[in-house]
């Protein structure tokens, strides 16, 4: 069997079969599958209204079938920096930890990320952990390339320039080299599962590693997730090689995306640097096609329920209940992030400055900030800046028996969180910018649906797209004034709005969880898998990539078989044969829209790890 490098837009199916008269004037020609791939038109459609996410719960709900945590059955490989701790008791990572834990320990996926440790950067077989019904392989990157590659280019370079804070940036010549060098190292490591049936790369330190996979040989279909924004193309240039970057990210058979922002960002971009567009959210190259969607991840209600009743360490539960003690019987709010000077912490202690001079001791902060990238220079000096901040609001609007910001590095579990989440009068989510924010939805998961809390949220962060203005309080967070009128409004808001709001908003939450994202995810991923052998389409050179699309597919296979079982003899027989073979093509082509014509990508003989290739089978038929 050989591959189709890209898939039919099949995602198009359903509405195309409300209009079939017009598919059925779309059949193909011999003189179509001539075309090579860059002479075909470049038609772009802005993506509007609901997103494809969005699209597929609608048709599920319309059609009255639960069909949205199907996953499709496949051995996933999962590849992302950092991997989740798989303990309870130990405190999340992030949101990308948080998403993809339930993922990898439920379907059976191999997690492939980094440890905690860098190696000589000599290749060794993946050393597999089972957990759950999944497997984790934490891989010793290597020391020459850790330090460019981590602090370097992904965290001094990308990462504020994903956030659109270009006064962050920083970085030293060599270090988009140790990047580059180290997806190539974390490809070669995942060459020893090549035979799976599809990746899933995760997030911007991994931009150009489906490439690297494709260079050694692996060809199999190849997602990529972004769990940060993607800024406008006046951001994107001032990072070095952006034009290659973004390049190398075609070559991924999925791009998702939290929000229709970041999605219509990433769009302008190609427009930008390249003149490329996309039509109905497939982009075409020369290489074949990319098709881009937004996946808004979520969470999952029903276990964070559970973390309320949920035990916690003894150490934990002492902890927990002294910090809870020094709020009794007062207001207070509550904020958790990484110390990051993406999160808005400065920002929100300013706000608390001016909330306690216009409305002494009204309402307290419980700051939970557990350090991150601590040996980044910037995030040291960020550090010195919140800490000295509180130090000042303490200072000026404490008294002996009360204290207006508690501030700690502390790592809590989510079940301690939980019960922190539903304590707190009010959430804060104040990012300058983020991909999601998943703290905004546990907060709301964790409130009493009887005497619930507000939740405070930037309107650049990715869930200010799933909550409106009816719902939480959307405010700009580089506004201190505005974010303390916000968190005055919260903590006096009237028990029957802040009921109202937040039924609203957990109702979006429990209708679309992280198992709706990754199923939502997965089946578009399984999209670009190939069922049908080349030899079993009559034209050569088109084809399509999944037999379940096509039910029409079996009655021109049968047709192809009787055909063969002719006698060549038998002239009349024949071309009677052939003429129903024409026919049953002709109807299964009908309703199938299709963006350009497929040309079979034929892979190597062999492959090494080195990315070597061996005799080539054959060339692309044009």
């Amino acid at each position: 069997m050989v591959r189709i490098h890209d898939a039919i837009d099949t995602a198009t199916l359903a509405s195309s079969s409300t209009s079939g008269t017009t598919q059925q004037d779309e059949t193909l020609g011999q003189a179509a599958f001539d075309l090579q791939l860059h002479d075909m038109p470049l038609e772009q459609e802005q993506q509007g209204g609901a997103g494809p996410s969005d699209a597929v719960v609608s048709a599920d709900m319309e059609d009255g079938l639960d069909t949205v945590n199907q996953k499709p059955e496949m051995k996933l490989v999962v590849i992302s920096n950092r991997v989740a701790p798989f303990d309870p008791n130990k405190p999340q990572t992030g949101g990308l930890a948080a998403g993809l834990e339930p993922v990898v320990q439920h379907s059976g996926a191999l997690w492939v990320g980094s440890s905690d440790t860098q190696g000589d950067g000599t290749d060794q077989p993946l050393p597999l952990v089972k957990t759950g019904a999944g497997d984790v392989a934490r891989l010793d990157l290597p020391e020459a390339d850790y330090a460019g590659y981590y602090r370097g280019f992904s965290n001094s370079t990308l990462w504020p320039a994903l956030h659109s804070l270009l006064e962050r940036m920083s970085g030293s010549e060599g270090d988009y080299e140790s990047y580059r060098n180290v997806n190539a190292f974390i490809a070669r490591a995942a060459f020893d599962v090549r035979d799976r049936d599809a990746f899933w790369v995760h997030d911007y330190h991994l931009l150009p590693l489906a490439a690297e996979l494709h260079r050694l040989g692996i060809d199999r279909p190849t997602g990529f997730f972004l769990h940060t924004q993607w800024p406008s193309p006046d951001m994107i240039e001032r990072v070095p090689h952006h034009r290659e970057l973004m390049k190398l990210m075609l070559e991924y058979d999925l791009l998702g995306f939290q929000t229709k922002r970041d999605l219509n960002n990433f769009l302008a971009c190609l427009q930008v640097y390249f003149g490329l567009k996309s039509k109905d959210g497939i982009l075409t190259t020369e290489r074949g096609q990319t098709r881009l969607q937004k996946f808004p991840i979520g969470i999952d209600p029903k276990q964070f329920a559970e973390y309320l009743s949920a035990e916690v360490s003894p150490a934990e539960e002492e902890k927990l209940s002294s910090l809870l003690q020094k709020f009794a019987g007062t207001k207070f709010a509550v904020g958790v992030d990484r110390l990051d000077y993406t999160k808005g912490i400065d920002k929100r202690v300013k706000a608390f400055n001016h909330l306690l001079a216009a409305e002494p001791g009204s309402i307290s902060l419980l700051q939970i900030a557990p350090s991150s990238r601590a040996d980044v220079v910037e995030y040291q000096k960020y550090k010195e800046d919140v800490e000295n901040a509180i130090s000042q609001v303490n200072a000026e609007h404490g008294t002996d028996e009360w204290k207006a910001i508690h501030y700690t590095n502390d790592s809590f579990s989510q079940a301690a969180l939980a019960r922190l989440y539903r304590a707190a009068n009010v959430g804060l989510v104040t990012p300058l910018r983020d991909g999601m924010n998943l703290v905004a939805k546990e907060y709301v998961a964790a409130q009493d649906p009887n005497n619930p809390g507000v939740l405070v949220l930037s309107k650049f962060a990715g869930a200010a797209e799933d909550f409106n203005e009816d719902e939480a309080l959307l405010i700009d967070p580089n506004n201190p004034e505005e974010i303390a009128d916000a968190i005055s409004k919260a903590a006096n808001m009237p028990l029957e709005e802040r009921v109202k709001r937040w039924r609203s908003m957990m109702d979006k939450i429990e209708s679309y969880t992280i198992h709706d994202w990754s199923a939502n995810y997965l089946r578009e991923l399984d999209k670009s898998r190939v069922m049908i052998p080349a030899d079993h389409i009559l034209l050569p050179g088109f084809g399509w990539s999944n037999e379940a699309q096509m039910p029409l597919y079996q009655s021109y296979a049968a047709a192809l078989t009787a055909y063969n079982e002719i006698d060549p003899a038998d002239g009349a027989l024949k071309q009677a044969g052939y003429a129903d073979v024409g026919s049953a093509f002709e109807a299964l082509a009908a309703p199938l829209k299709h963006t350009q014509d497929r040309l079979w990508d034929l892979p190597a003989a062999t492959a090494s790890r080195d990315g070597r290739r061996g005799q080539e089978l054959g060339a692309r038929d044009d």
